[in-house]
């Protein structure tokens, strides 16, 4: 019974529902208690009891229809309450809905390339749904051994674990065993699960199952793959790894990039998890090693331009030494269209590029910058440019957001949805409800840092606290980057007018 009762507190904002509800069937049954006993219907009588069943009908039917959702949008938050870090219960309903699968129903989103690019996004989206499709570069090198490499896919595979460090322990250990020695337990158990399943996607796929993780990981293809670039000199390069150092060696661009063989084919399931996608994610990652190799596969771009889905790149932000040298937004947009074509993807997310100078020297001493927001030339390519503050810093490095790239992605994909008019719909429930709850507690985080802010400000005017030397010398830097959440809400905003308009 208290579960039972539960169910009309205040928070669970149901009781409204109720009460409309309730108005309907007594205006329902007014109007059907004024025919019968009424014997002669005036004009009057006739508008009145029409406009009583009309309004008690509608109050019914939207009674109904909103409690439904509301009941859908308490089931998202007592999941997010007990399986997202950090957050507090909210409402006490476990017991009566908890129901960890309705993740199932989130959107299903269709992530391509590899490296630490891929797996900031997947970290980011899997708080949002579990239907998420990491496709990933397989490395090209063998070992001498029998035991295959499988970087790529145990970090991925970490980076969809609820319990990633865990994961990573698990999946990385090396034995101590002399007769183990040198192994390493993700390969082992890789193979072993490919030796057991005749179909070496099969055996992932259920690895992955077993592992318990959020979503799944697939290579690109199972075939074995050589990476090459021909160079602006005509040079041709053989070999992921080789290709930036040699580029850099002689200070030439990469002109193309290309696998062979040519005609490689997509692994099993690959192309039926991009057809069936809600929205396809390109990059980030290093363009010309991770991300476009998986494209070059054989009908995995004809299957993502056949695709309805929502496609979307994302940028890097920081260039890469013998990649992308002196790249802008549009440069990276031009390599990618002059491989795959223009129809690869409807929308493209930028970093603002708002970061200290102290940090971008530091990568400019390993000859990296930041890539030039040239927002207006990459319009012009007929792609939608999304200007988000997307960046952190992580011991003295500059790292994607997981949070703040999910978040974006997550708009995009709710705004679709929206557009579609598909409001009802669980996956659109799902993201949109933790989406709102994601944009709320950055707005309190915001409002932390300016309280705290305020504070200082009073403590230094009062002569209660000196301006250190750095203090004095990098306020308004250290400023910048302490609004950074203030300048994506206030962005959020006026992309949200942007669709109206466009609308």
């Amino acid at each position: 019974m208290k579960g039972f009762f539960s169910w009309f507190n205040s928070k669970t904002k149901i009781k409204r529902y109720i009460l409309l509800i309730l108005i309907g069937i007594c205006l329902t049954c007014f109007a059907i208690a004024t025919i019968i006993e009424t014997n002669i219907l005036k004009p009057e009588d006739i508008i009145k009891i029409t406009s009583a069943f009309v309004v008690g009908f509608l109050a019914i039917v939207l009674g109904f229809i909103f409690m439904q959702r509301r009941v859908l949008e308490i089931l998202i938050e007592a999941n997010n309450t007990t399986t997202v870090k950090g957050r507090n219960a909210n409402l006490n309903i476990k017991g009566l809905i908890f129901n960890k699968t309705m993740y199932n129903e989130g959107p299903k989103v269709v992530v391509i390339g590899g490296g630490n690019g891929l797996n900031t996004v997947i970290r980011g989206l899997k708080k949002y749904t579990n239907n998420i499709t990491a496709i990933v570069t397989m490395s090209e090198e063998k070992p001498e051994t029998a035991i295959s490499p499988y970087g790529e896919m145990k970090d991925s595979i970490i980076a969809l674990s609820d319990k990633e460090d865990l994961m990573g322990e698990l999946l990385n250990w090396e034995f101590d065993n002399k007769r183990l020695r040198g192994l390493n337990f993700g390969d082992i158990y890789l193979t072993a699960m490919n030796e057991i399943y005749s179909n070496p996607a099969e055996g992932i796929r259920m690895s992955t199952e077993i592992l318990n993780i959020t979503g799944i990981v697939i290579p690109a293809t199972l075939d074995d793959i050589k990476i090459c670039a021909e160079l602006e000199d005509g040079t041709v390069v053989e070999g992921k790894d080789k290709i930036p150092q040699v580029a850099y060696d002689k200070i030439t661009k990469i002109k193309r990039v290309y696998i062979s063989p040519s005609n490689c084919q997509p692994a099993p399931g690959v192309l039926e998890e991009i057809k069936n996608a809600d929205a396809i994610i390109i990059g980030p990652g290093s363009l010309y090693t991770n991300v476009l190799p998986s494209l070059l596969v054989k009908n995995i771009s004809t299957a993502i331009k056949e695709s309805s889905a929502l496609k979307i790149y994302i940028t890097n932000i920081m260039t890469e030494p013998g990649q992308t040298d002196n790249y802008s937004i549009s440069d990276h947009l031009e390599a990618l269209f002059n491989h795959v074509g223009k129809d690869i993807i409807d929308y493209c997310i930028s970093d603002t590029g708002e970061i200290m100078p102290e940090f971008v020297r530091k990568y400019n001493k390993e000859g990296q910058d930041l890539v030039l927001q040239d927002i207006d030339k990459a319009t012009k390519k007929g792609i939608k440019v999304i200007h988000r503050s997307l960046s952190k810093i992580e011991n003295d490095y500059i790292r994607h957001d997981p949070d703040l790239i999910a978040a974006a992605i997550m708009e995009l994909i709710c705004n679709d949805l929206k557009y579609r008019d598909k409001e009802s719909t669980p996956k659109y429930i799902l993201a949109n409800s933790i989406l709102e709850d994601e944009l709320k507690r950055e707005k309190k985080e915001s409002k932390k840092i300016r309280k705290q802010r305020q504070k200082i400000e009073k403590a230094k005017q009062k002569g209660k606290i000196r301006k250190s030397k750095f203090n004095a010398k990098y306020h308004e830097r250290i400023e910048s980057i302490q609004t950074t959440v203030e300048k994506k809400n206030e962005n959020q905003k006026l992309y949200k007018k942007m669709e109206k308009l466009d609308k």
